[in-house]
């Protein structure tokens, strides 16, 4: 009879269980994820630092309109001593609120480890999806046969062929 609900509490469970957000989730707490997001006038750049020797382990300038979502498993790393944690990591969309950290390397332990937040020289541009090359409103500027002076159509908008 209490099966169903207990059931149900399961699987809200695992499925969460992979939820980040740049809040901490819905169950924030300082063992839990990272999320770090980028955008065009706050780009990021996230440095995890050894303290025991102060250099950098890891070093990513996060692109504008992506975020970079990381977690540390404590002894899963290769080495009891130097690196006995894992870090596990992935690029998604800004605003991604769930999925599989894919990328992993091992890393120093809790009390070893440093995260360092810097903000670049803004504005910095993302990256346009090809279908945004002819448009107007974009960052780069207006195609040759846009403008006043005119210029040769690109073949697929040619229609009197």
């Amino acid at each position: 009879m209490h099966r169903l609900p207990t059931l149900a509490l399961l699987t809200a469970t695992a499925f969460l269980a992979g939820c980040y957000s740049p809040g901490g989730g819905i169950y924030p707490r300082s063992g839990g994820g990272y999320t770090y997001v980028s955008s065009e006038m706050r780009p990021v750049t996230i440095t995890v630092i050894d303290t025991r020797t102060e250099k950098p382990f890891f070093k990513l300038d996060i692109p504008p309109g992506k975020q970079l979502t990381m977690n540390f498993l404590e002894g899963q790393g290769d080495d009891p001593v130097e690196r006995p944690d894992r870090m596990v990591y992935a690029i998604w969309d800004a605003g991604t609120s769930n999925g599989r950290l894919t990328n992993q390397l091992t890393c120093p332990p809790l009390g070893s480890r440093r995260i360092d937040y810097s903000i670049r020289t803004a504005p910095e541009w993302r990256e346009e999806p090809p279908s945004y090359v002819d448009k107007v409103d974009g960052k780069d500027p207006k195609p040759a046969w846009w403008t006043p002076q005119g210029g040769e159509l690109p073949k697929r908008t040619r229609y009197y062929e």
